[in-house]
């Protein structure tokens, strides 16, 4: 009985320096995860990059000014096709 004493005793401090361990780690995993959070933080200052909301913001700004062009564009088209037919039709007259 003395040597299961012995051996329970070493499985106690076992159990104990593994739990220690595995306080320690997640400490030190606790750390590691802040410590990247700030770097990568650091980086996006650095970048200067900018926020999904302004993105989004100016992508609508340039899909109207597309609509915008594409009406435009079409205006100036059946503006010149007037032109055209009221120059062609202008032009048999005045011949005859």
């Amino acid at each position: 009985m003395a040597g299961d004493s012995g051996r329970g005793k070493f499985m106690d401090d076992l159990a104990g320096m593994a739990g220690g361990a595995f306080s320690v780690l997640a400490g030190l995993r606790n750390e590691v995860e802040a410590m990247a959070k700030s770097q990568a933080e650091a980086v996006v200052r650095r970048l200067d990059l900018v926020k999904r909301e302004e993105l989004d913001a100016a992508m609508e700004v340039a899909r109207r000014a597309r609509e915008q062009a594409e009406a435009l564009e079409a205006r100036v088209a059946a503006l010149e096709a007037r032109l055209a037919a009221h120059g062609a039709g202008g032009g048999s007259s005045s011949e005859s």
